[in-house]
């Protein structure tokens, strides 16, 4: 029997301590990943990489993750990727924005690695 290749998750985060942090415990989960640190770079590699999730923060230079989640959801080439997103502004009404654009699910900064692992988990559950 051949073994599922592992999922791949893109990381678009602009800040590079908590861009390591998430691809340390990416990689201690045993998933691939790769990164880009701004929403203008995120779509072409979206669309060329072709991730089963991508950790998308919402404040991105350039072009924003609400931004990106809209077009990821409006492209149907897209439509099987999910999308967690990640922002420091956890109100209310940016986790509904975020649900109401498509996100699959929402994560305050600072987050406890063990509820960032929990929801990658659930979302690339089959």
């Amino acid at each position: 029997m051949i073994a599922p290749h592992p999922a791949r998750i893109l990381v678009v985060e602009d800040e590079d301590n908590i861009a390591t942090a998430l691809e340390y415990l990416i990689t201690r989960e045993g998933y691939c990943h790769d990164r880009v640190a701004s929403g203008a770079e995120a779509l072409s590699r979206i669309r060329d990489t072709r991730p089963n999730l991508v950790l998308l923060d919402v404040m991105l230079p350039e072009v924003s993750g609400y931004e990106i989640c809209e077009s990821i959801r409006t492209d149907p080439a897209l439509s099987g990727i999910k999308v967690l997103m990640m922002t420091a502004r956890g109100s209310a009404v940016e986790r509904r924005k975020g649900l109401a654009l498509g996100a699959d699910g929402f994560i305050t900064k600072p987050f406890e690695l063990k509820d960032l692992r929990a929801e990658v988990r659930r979302l690339l559950a089959p």
